[in-house]
């Protein structure tokens, strides 16, 4: 067996540069192609419906991984897991270049999601296991650049590839970082996880693949068909079911795949609510302004990414900065303070018109972007610093978890806010008199879902002012108090 590296002993800078570069190439391909969706369905001759299958089938198989690799992490080595990862991740990501038609592109799609999944709860769990407790906030931070501004330039970066290039070229520009990452890991990762060897409970996979993979489908599919589709209801109540016997089986198990236990630890529930509080948050903004931007005002996909580009930037420089002041005063104020501007900054977007500046859009996001990353990493690692050793693999797995299905939730939550009130919208014809019929019926129609897009980000504050509530629960000195925990 290869030999576990220790704390001490161990070169943490190349490790965690290995790790986040891997984790930065996963989490930017998830919403890489959002804004090039349009230009793939004019080239593979396919509707709607079925190209959302490429970020919906992305996220279910992203889904169901990610709670089975506490598992993973606990039966196979740091360097073996990294490897299986990033092969299929890259594998995927050749086999989407070279796609000539939409099953051969969602294959790839899928087999990048099963690397994906696996890469981001190992990431945390390797930064927790070669990071002492004080230092755990800046390692995260570093870690919150990755999910936070990876997600975030995916629009832009799309964007302008697909205004002036081919769709493929989104592939072609993420595989060679990929190789570069594993060829570097094969030198410089070490195994740094334990391995305890759980047996396989193959009843619990299934479980858990049903119930999460059937949850988030049936969320994403409440945005496009509505909450009254005989289909999403079907998903949801099969999904809850499974759901509730894995949840049973795992408490029942003398080793269970996904420990529920870990909720056992106050702290950690509390930052974990916090952290699916934040990730609706995030996503509310990331789905309705480019709605906004592009629908309702005009703008192109590029422009409409590099609107979302300086919040992302911002985000990328904060996260760092913020985990270095979480190891000194921990995360209680922190979460106060970021959830605070969250909520303000939420509600200037209730008011979304027909002419509101770009400039004041683009520095409104700017500062909520500033906001979510003084809250994400740092409730974060306060919640898995509660746990033992033992259950971090656990309590990676679990706050990854709940982080994708809130994302998932909120998506289709506000998307339905969204519609229903565009859809319940009613303007007096008089304010367009003057205007020809069509033109008339094209500023109604837009006018509607500025409305509604309005009512969604009313609801998104009251989110934010959710958190903001809970925040308070958070331990002042949750750094210090538990040193003997790990």
């Amino acid at each position: 067996m290869e030999q576990v590296q220790t704390k001490q002993d161990v070169n943490r800078i190349p490790i965690v540069a290995v790790l986040i570069l891997g984790g930065f190439v996963a989490l930017l391909n998830q919403t890489l192609l959002n804004t090039a969706i349009p230009k793939i369905m004019d080239d593979l001759e396919i509707s709607a419906n079925t190209s959302q299958w490429l970020s919906t089938g992305f996220m279910l198989v992203n889904g169901i991984m990610i709670p089975i690799s506490a598992l993973l992490i606990n039966r196979f080595t740091t360097r073996q897991l990294f490897f299986t990862a990033m092969s299929f991740f890259a594998l995927g990501t050749l086999i989407a270049a070279f796609a000539q038609n939409f099953t051969f592109l969602l294959t790839g799609r899928l087999v990048q999601a099963c690397g994906a999944g696996i890469m981001m709860p190992l990431m945390q769990t390797v930064m927790f296991m070669i990071f002492p407790k004080e230092k755990r906030g800046a390692a995260m931070g570093m870690v919150g650049l990755a999910i936070a501004f990876a997600p975030a330039i995916g629009p832009t970066l799309s964007g302008w590839i697909v205004e002036h290039y081919s769709w493929r070229l989104l592939f072609y520009v993420i595989l060679p970082f990929v190789l570069i990452d594993i060829i570097i890991g094969i030198f410089v990762l070490k195994n740094v996880t334990k391995q305890t060897f759980p047996k396989i409970d193959f009843i619990s996979i299934i479980l858990s693949s049903i119930g999460f993979g059937g949850f988030l489908y049936g969320f994403s599919s409440a945005g496009n068909n509505g909450w009254d589709s005989a289909e999403v209801i079907m998903s949801l109540i099969i999904s809850m079911v499974a759901l509730g016997l894995f949840v049973w089986r795992q408490l029942v198990a003398e080793k269970p795949m996904l420990d529920f236990r870990v909720f056992t630890h106050g702290t950690f529930a509390v930052t974990t609510l916090l952290t699916m509080i934040v990730s609706m948050a995030m996503l509310s903004a990331e789905l309705l302004l480019p709605l906004y931007m592009q629908n309702m005002r005009d703008f192109t996909a590029l422009e409409s990414g590099m609107m979302l580009l300086p919040g992302a930037i911002v985000m990328g420089i904060t996260s760092p900065i913020a985990g270095r002041v979480f190891d000194k005063i921990g995360a209680r104020w922190l979460s106060i303070i970021g959830l605070t501007i969250v909520a303000i900054t939420t509600f200037l977007f209730t008011n979304l018109d027909a002419s509101m500046s770009y400039t004041y859009i683009l520095l409104i996001y700017a500062v909520r972007m500033f906001g979510l990353a003084i809250v994400m990493m740092p409730v974060t690692t306060a919640g898995l610093n509660q746990l033992p050793e033992h259950l971090i693999s656990h309590g990676t797995a679990m706050n990854n978890t709940m982080r994708t299905v809130s994302g998932s939730i909120g998506t289709a939550l506000l998307v339905t806010i969204m519609t229903n009130s565009a859809q319940n919208y009613h303007q007096d014809m008089s304010a367009f008199k003057g205007m020809a019929l069509e033109e008339a019926k094209h500023q109604m129609a837009a006018n509607a879902m500025i409305h509604g897009i309005n009512v969604a980000f009313m609801v998104a504050s009251g989110i934010a002012c959710l958190g903001l509530v809970v925040s308070f629960f958070i331990k002042q000195k949750d750094v210090s108090e538990n040193k003997s925990n790990v």
